[in-house]
């Protein structure tokens, strides 16, 4: 590993406390984690734990811990281990004990943290990268403060080329971590000057067709429309052409207000809002993507419109002319007419012309358009994949982690020459051939702006460029996130001279037996995981257990389950979902079914009258049995969860599992007792003792006799059949 100055001088200091590394990308960051780790391991032993949030950056960071940590032969055999979601949880468990040096991305530590599955009481050092997410519930906060204080001899390293231009946002992050100390450096400071490598940077400015600036008159016009309803209804509203995010959120806030004042007419302007942005968004598509983006947008909007589950503001908006003139003439688009995609063709030609052998990255925002760019590339035959996020977005399936290893395996290669990726393959990513990035838009933040230009110049001279399309958001966020990176730099260059104030956490160490726990036990679906309220179970030492529920969120001993659902969610279940079906098979899963609701707003949320919603309660508290508990926040729910658990540890009910009043008759028991069984009910349990003559007939019906019946379907029979035979 080359020996550069600076990287001793930050990593000596970071040895001293907890420590925040600004540096530039390409400047090594990774180099002082490594000197770092080696530093801890050599006079403390113990673990080195390496975070960093996407799984191709944290096999990156192992690749290079392998390459330049040196360790014993001993040592070696399973030093270098990396954990990741697939990676089975037993296997976790061994490996962590064996494992000096684990790689990790942070939501599968911060589960098995919650699990009890380990422990971070030997690791002596844990790395943070890409720290400027440690804000909100992101998973580095809540292992941080776990980490900090739980350890035997805790030291965090927190890495980042962009912590962002607000103060507030920094000193957020620097709280999460426990930051004590910020070490920074800028391009210009004349230790790290001779290891800068230029980047030319070229915005290129383009014009919409005529065919595109008259669809977007048309979106604006429909835009002026709605904006002069929500005036005539007394809200204030900004012209058309200053209507930002931020305007837009006041509106929301206006209507939220008089939502919570019982005004009538404000849930009629929730759903005009509601119209707004799905037009500004069809606006962003037309001036900054293309008219194959827009297109699609359009007829899916056109669906949703039509669809009989369709919400009021998709409805409105599919009928109106202005609309439907604009959706039939963008079906008569037969090729892409926003000049970007033809000029993004010639930039890569002419980059593979003059240099056969390197690598480009294009970055675009949305999967439309990297799925349109990948296509166009590879019709020339040029050898382009796309590269985007795990997560399944409409009829877009996303990429596994494994694809996303191949392919970035195939562009370091060379068998692939150019990459097309989202905001997935903005940070960190070191492909040291790429020699050009193209933005196919402007994008305001100042964080972004800097991760995806770091994808280039890292070991020669680079390339940037930018297209933005004249008289549109891309001018504005061109500007915008030029004026935030300004602010951003001065901010770093002051971050290393001011004092921090005390960190919030790591200041007092906390025994390790706080977090060996021995309360009630809860078992988690491993879904709710991303939620605060699983957070604050383990920290309450709650014993938990992971896995997937097939009704409910959390189960309790054997006679407990709870759906939580916050206040939102419980209206839209009750609106464009079957809450009820929901929750009779809740009510079947378990002897004591609870829902417990989350939020303030439950009256407010939805353009519900509130008798309807009173109506709904009183049948789930009522009619079937389910008690509704209330709780203002996901802390609060975590409290109420642990109480429930708890007092069902301590007074375990002497009731009997069905406590209702004694049997008129042997037919009601009979009744009572096939009701009883999954997906039954009294209704269908009549149907089946008619069908079957009695209870000894239903048992032993096979189960495509039990689907002959009436109402009972195959996973009702199948569920049947497995409660009836299974041994006990």
């Amino acid at each position: 590993m080359e020996e550069r100055e600076y990287q001793l001088a930050i990593a000596s200091r970071a040895l001293d406390g907890h420590t925040m590394v600004v540096l530039p990308t390409g400047l090594g960051k990774t180099a002082i984690a490594v000197l770092v780790a080696a530093s801890r391991l050599l006079n403390h032993q113990g673990k080195v734990l390496v975070l960093a949030p996407t799984k191709p950056l944290v096999e990156q960071h192992l690749r290079f811990f392998r390459q330049f940590l040196l360790l014993s032969s001993k040592e070696k055999e399973n030093a270098f281990l990396m954990f990741t979601g697939e990676t089975p949880i037993a296997e976790r468990q061994v490996l962590w004990r064996a494992g000096q040096v684990i790689f990790a991305t942070p939501q599968v530590i911060k589960n098995d943290l919650i699990a009890g599955r380990y422990g971070l009481e030997e690791v002596t050092l844990l790395v943070v990268d890409e720290c400027h997410r440690a804000v909100g519930n992101y998973a580095y906060s809540f292992i941080a403060q776990r980490y900090l204080t739980s350890a035997k001899n805790p030291l965090l390293l927190a890495m980042t080329a962009s912590p962002g231009g607000e103060r507030a946002r920094v000193e957020e992050v620097c709280e999460a971590l426990g930051i004590q100390a910020v070490e920074t450096r800028v391009e210009s400071d004349p230790d790290v000057r001779p290891y800068i490598y230029e980047r030319d940077i070229q915005y290129i400015s383009v014009d919409l067709p005529r065919s595109l600036s008259v669809g977007l008159e048309m979106l604006q016009k429909l835009v002026e429309a709605r904006l002069r309803t929500l005036a005539r209804m007394n809200f204030s509203v900004p012209k058309r052409q200053n209507l930002t995010m931020r305007a837009l959120n006041g509106i929301q806030m206006q209507i939220q207000e008089r939502i919570r004042n019982r005004d009538k007419s404000a849930y009629n302007a929730a759903s005009v809002h509601a119209e707004i942005m799905k037009l500004r968004h069809a606006i962003t598509l037309i001036e900054s993507q293309g008219s194959e983006s827009l297109k699609r947008y359009l007829e899916k909007l056109a669906q949703e419109g039509f669809a009989q589950d369709g919400s009021r503001a998709s409805k409105r908006l599919a009928q109106d002319p202005q609309f439907q003139q604009l959706l039939q003439a963008s079906r008569e688009w037969r090729e892409e007419h926003h000049p970007k995609l033809g000029i993004t063709l010639s930039l890569i030609k002419a980059q593979l012309a003059a240099q056969p052998e390197s690598r480009s990255i294009i970055f675009a925002s949305f999967r439309d358009t990297v799925q349109n760019l990948a296509q166009a590339l590879r019709a020339e035959g040029i050898p382009a994949e796309r590269f985007i996020g795990q997560a399944t977005k409409d009829t877009d399936k996303g990429f596994s982690q494994k694809q996303q290893l191949e392919i970035l395996d195939r562009f370091r290669k060379g068998d692939l020459k150019v990459l097309i990726a989202t905001s997935v393959g903005e940070e960190g990513l070191d492909v040291p051939s790429t020699d050009l990035v193209i933005f196919f838009e402007a994008v305001p933040s100042e964080i972004r702006s800097i991760q995806r230009k770091g994808r280039t110049g890292r070991s020669r001279r680079g390339r940037i460029i930018v297209l933005v399309t004249r008289g549109t958001s891309d001018e504005a966020y061109r500007y915008v996130s030029q004026s935030r990176e300004r602010a951003m730099l001065s901010e770093i260059k002051s971050m290393g001279d001011r004092v921090l104030p005390a960190p919030g956490v790591g200041t007092a160490q906390t025994r390790i037996s706080t977090f060996i726990p021995d309360g009630p036990a809860i078992t988690v679906d491993d879904r709710e995981t991303s939620s605060r309220v699983a957070e604050v179970l383990s920290e309450l030492g709650a014993r938990i257990t992971l896995r997937r529920l097939e009704q409910g969120d959390y189960a309790i001993g054997d006679r407990i389950i709870v759906e939580r659902k916050t206040a939102q969610d419980f209206l839209s279940t009750l609106i464009e979902r079957d809450l009820f079906g929901q929750l009779t098979m809740l009510a079947a899963a378990a002897p004591r079914p609870v829902i417990i609701i989350e939020g303030s707003d439950l009256f407010s949320t939805r353009d519900i009258h509130p008798n309807a919603i009173r109506g709904t309660l009183a049948a789930i508290s009522v009619d079937m049995g389910i008690p509704v508990l209330f709780t203002k926040d996901g802390g609060e729910t975590a409290n109420m969860l642990y109480l429930l658990a708890k007092r069902e540890t301590e007074h375990p009910s002497t009731t009997k599992l069905h406590p209702y009043k004694s049997y008129r008759s042997l037919r009601d028991q009979q009744e009572y007792m096939v009701a009883s069984l999954p997906g039954i009910g009294l209704k269908n349990a009549r149907v089946l003792l008619s069908h079957f003559g009695s209870i000894a007939g239903l048992v032993t019906a096979n189960e495509e006799e039990l689907t002959a019946v009436p109402g009972i379907g195959e996973k009702t029979a199948r569920a049947v059949r497995e409660i009836l035979h299974r041994p006990y």
